[in-house]
């Protein structure tokens, strides 16, 4: 018995060590249905994966695999992408959460994404929570997944996925806030106000283009002043990466419901820190700074990157890594971060 204790231990580890090389990222995908865009899974398998080409992303997945439960810690995270986006540019977090052992469910955001870019703004936010608990709910009736733990999900988003992570965080907003934003800072925070349309060039239409856009926004936004806002009890922890913050009323976030984290990148030019994240940072007395990624831009945490060929000139203007960012760097400093405050929130302690 003396010898073969210490054998069996030896094989055991040989075992593990050999499931833990096996496995894989699954990727499963549902369709639209009446309450939602179509909604992208990832988790552990023992499937093999392949190279997948995704647009202009090569991913290294196994598509329409079988989850593997044995590997999986009984946890759920919800991603919500940045505005006219989509599942490809989160899989580097999604790999990362997947060798943790939890399960991702990403959501295409209507009108605004890739598949559908035709209501980009206050007008898909309103939706986006939403949306986030639905695909929940689409997890909940998927047999494959029978064996998560529904109870205590967690949710990250950027940019636009950002403020629906603040939303569900307890943040209440109006598009009659964002508009008055938008007229107190339009030439500062121009293209977080009218998105990709146009942008300032320091030329002399630069006054016709502001004001054109804020009369468009007056009208669209004017007035609406109802406070939006939603609750999913089933989340219990939140990261909001480089988020659109400006029309929270950020009374409301003081004291989020959840443990909220937030990554900030201090060259983003597409939503400014000052007007954005800073506000944010020093309203919220109980949220925790994950990361704070110094010389990083707007799509800092679009993971893997966009080939800048597929991008418009004004997009790589907005999201393209400032010159000397060192992005491997920056990826260590958030991705492994983000990991540890869902594991830390919501699995028990060892």
């Amino acid at each position: 018995m003396r010898n073969f204790l210490p054998a069996l231990v030896a094989l055991l580890g040989l075992l593990a060590a050999s499931l833990a090389n096996a496995t894989s990222m699954g990727m499963a995908s549902l369709p639209a249905d009446g309450a939602g865009g179509p909604v992208t899974l990832f988790f552990p398998t023992f499937d093999t994966a392949r190279p997948v080409q995704r647009g202009s992303f090569e991913l290294l997945l196994a598509p329409d695999a079988r989850p593997a439960p044995a590997l999986s810690n009984g946890r759920l995270i919800a991603i919500s992408h940045g505005s006219g986006g989509g599942p490809w540019p989160q899989v580097t977090l999604a790999q990362a959460l997947v060798d943790a052992g939890f399960t991702v469910v990403l959501p295409f955001h209507r009108g605004d994404s890739w598949l559908d870019p035709s209501q980009p703004g206050p007008a898909s936010w309103k939706l986006r929570p939403a949306e986030i608990s639905h695909a929940i709910d689409r997890v909940a009736a998927d047999p494959r997944f029978a064996g998560l733990k529904l109870d205590k999900v967690g949710a990250y988003g950027m940019s636009a996925g950002g403020h629906t992570m603040l939303s569900l965080a307890g943040g209440a907003w109006s598009p009659e806030r964002f508009r008055a934003h938008c007229e107190q800072h339009i030439a500062d925070d121009f293209n977080a106000c009218v998105g990709l349309a146009t942008r300032l060039t320091g030329g002399a239409l630069d006054g016709l283009k502001q004001w054109v856009a804020q009369r468009v926004l007056n009208w669209k936004f004017g007035g609406d002043a109802a406070p939006q806002t939603h609750d999913d009890p089933r989340i219990a922890a939140i990261v909001a990466g480089v988020p659109a913050a400006a029309d929270f009323d950020l009374a409301t976030l003081t004291h989020p419901r959840v443990p909220l984290g937030f990554i900030t990148a201090d060259a983003d030019r597409w939503l400014l820190p000052r007007l954005h994240s800073d506000p944010l940072r020093a309203a919220c007395q109980d949220c925790e700074l994950i990361a704070d990624l110094h010389g990083a831009g707007h799509g800092a945490l679009l993971a893997p990157p966009p080939r800048p060929e597929a991008l418009g000139a004004l997009e790589r203007e907005l999201i393209g890594d400032p010159p000397g960012f060192d992005r491997a760097a920056a990826t260590l400093q958030w991705v492994q971060p983000t990991v540890a405050f869902f594991h830390r929130h919501l699995l028990p302690a060892d």
